[in-house]
């Protein structure tokens, strides 16, 4: 596995997204309207920045009610989601998603309880 992306939670994703493009030369690589939220994309050399600004209720506009604004998630990208699955299973961890489902940029996903996980949600990608 290798480190993919940092989801970053915000209420407004295009200030975010032009800050960082000046602070980090992170040019925007893709945006999607997502599962209620806009989704940005900040290219890194070796990853990504996902900025999730949400529209209506849900895990992202619930995290910065009770959170605010900040890292939400990180992503580790596999070859074989399943797989992945799998390991985490056997290691005891604590799935949200037992089986993978799609994310934006049309991957599919699935997240690890931060309870299993020392307090950090971690996803994983299969491109």
């Amino acid at each position: 596995m290798q480190f993919d992306h940092a989801g970053v939670a915000t209420r407004d994703a295009d200030a975010l997204a032009e800050l960082f493009g000046q602070l980090f030369d992170a040019p925007e690589v893709h945006r999607e309207e997502f599962d209620g939220m806009t989704v940005v994309f900040l290219e890194l050399d070796g990853g990504y920045f996902e900025l999730l600004e949400p529209h209506a209720d849900g895990a992202i506009a619930r995290y910065l009610d009770s959170t605010g604004p900040g890292l939400h998630h990180f992503a580790l990208a596999t070859e074989d989601i399943e797989s992945a699955l799998d390991t985490a299973r056997a290691a005891g961890v604590e799935l949200i998603d037992e089986e993978p489902r799609p994310g934006a940029w049309g991957h599919q996903v699935a997240f690890l309880h931060p309870k299993s996980t020392g307090g950090v949600l971690v996803e994983f990608v299969e491109h």
